[in-house]
């Protein structure tokens, strides 16, 4: 109880801080202010009914129906009031303040009429479908506090580092042009149901919470909320906005070429010239390096991987499509795939050695993730001419730097998995004389 105490004052306290940040640096309304409007005014389009799916693994089959129905029909209410006075309400944001009001609903019935250990089950239960809506107003904060913060960019240092993996920002971009509109709507469907993913494994995880009356160890929602809550505090570190941004038209057109360094993407690749930062404006996220997109894909690829054929399947499929997307769309640079993946790797690995308890080989695979992300930052950042000019052996140092962390936690998560008991075997009865 002490732990989840302290957990909730952290989250609150950091939650009050980007409230904070949100209205001094862009004057917007920041995360708390977002969520609670959401009550009554149409929400943005998220994850509302994923986070109240989450929340129902706690409840039986009975209370899940019960749950579920009251959501829709407070949906239901608000949608008819909304008509009724003909409020404005924009495109897509028709629905989901049932969900959120369900939830939080649920929260009272566990205050007010559950004791014990239904009583704790119950509100992790509501925390966790909460903190899935949450998180998606925290990193909407988070990714205005960079663009706010960070009036220059690294992108030059990474475009000409990304000469060392044959840019494949462009050649993926030109595949894709080359593709549409099929190819286009596929990867775009994928990319940005990212979330949908996520609580479908997440969701297979946690089917058994009900009957057990407990949660699982590790489960891919801490994962994925460690991933979220790290990553934009390297956006801080290390600010670049993308190859469609620094060196095309942007997401809308042509209205992006006054910020760009030049447009190129995805027809011509970006000159080798020493890098130095560029200013750009201060709306577009600095939210490249790493690519968490890639990051949170590599996590439901990792969580896939104990469950059904299928499942295994959609996770093979999202993280194959989800790097040709952020490739293709002109969102990141190969070199930002690449940290991404370590990156989700070296928190991985430090959640499962939390779990079992510190020993040797996880502080040895966390320390060596760490010290291989922090070494491709400083060399994107300071040895970007030498990745260019040389391809041939830094590109497979690239790939070879990746290939040794994944390796490494293969091995040492393979070590960690329970060894299973070779069966008895009766002992031989003498015969009898």
């Amino acid at each position: 109880m002490i732990l989840w105490a302290t957990a909730c004052v952290v989250a609150i306290g950091f939650l009050v801080a980007l409230e904070i940040a949100a209205r001094r640096y862009g004057g917007v309304p920041g995360p708390i202010t977002n969520q609670a409007r959401e009550v009554v005014f149409a929400p943005k389009p998220g994850p509302l009914y994923g986070g109240l799916a989450l929340m129902m693994v706690v409840l039986t089959w009975r209370q899940r129906f019960i749950a579920a129905g009251v959501a829709i029909g407070v949906d239901v209410v608000f949608i008819l009031v909304r008509w009724a006075v003909d409020a404005e309400v924009p495109e897509g944001q028709f629905f989901g303040n049932g969900a959120l009001w369900a939830m939080l609903g649920c929260a009272v019935v566990a205050i007010t009429r559950r004791t014990g250990q239904e009583r704790v089950l119950l509100l992790k239960g509501v925390g966790l479908g909460l903190l899935l809506v949450t998180g998606r107003k925290t990193g909407d904060t988070w990714l205005l506090i960079t663009a706010k913060t960070r009036p220059t960019v690294f992108d030059p240092y990474v475009a000409v580092a990304d000469h060392a993996l044959g840019n494949p920002s462009w050649l993926a971009g030109r595949i894709l042009e080359a593709t549409a509109p099929i190819g286009t709507h596929v990867l775009d469907l994928v990319y940005a149901q990212l979330a949908v993913a996520a609580v479908a494994v997440a969701l297979y995880q946690l089917r058994n919470v009900a009957s057990e009356r407990r949660f699982p160890r590790h489960h891919l929602v801490r994962t994925f909320l460690v991933i979220g809550l790290l990553g934009p505090a390297i956006y801080m570190i290390f600010p670049v906005v993308g190859p469609i941004f620094a060196y095309g038209p942007g997401t809308s057109g042509t209205g992006g070429v006054q910020w760009a360094v030049a447009d190129l993407w995805p027809d011509t690749p970006p000159p080798i010239s020493v890098p130095h930062p560029v200013t750009y404006d201060g709306i577009t996220p600095r939210n490249c390096m790493p690519s968490l997109h890639t990051a949170w894909a590599t996590a439901i690829f990792i969580h896939s991987r104990k469950g059904p054929r299928i499942l295994r399947f959609a996770g093979t499929f999202w993280l194959t499509a989800t790097l040709g997307a952020t490739l293709g769309f002109g969102y990141h640079y190969g070199v930002d795939l690449i940290a991404g993946v370590v990156f989700t790797l070296t928190v991985e690995a430090a959640l499962r050695a939390f779990d079992r308890g510190w020993d040797r080989q996880g502080v040895q695979l966390v320390a060596y993730g760490t010290t291989v992300f922090a070494v491709l930052l400083v060399s994107y950042r300071y040895l970007p001419m030498d990745m260019a000019a040389h391809p041939r052996v830094f590109g497979p140092l690239l790939i070879l730097a990746l290939a040794s962390v994944i390796y490494g936690y293969v091995r040492t998560t393979r070590l960690w998995e329970p060894k299973a008991a070779p069966a008895l075997q009766p002992k031989p009865q003498p015969e009898p004389i």
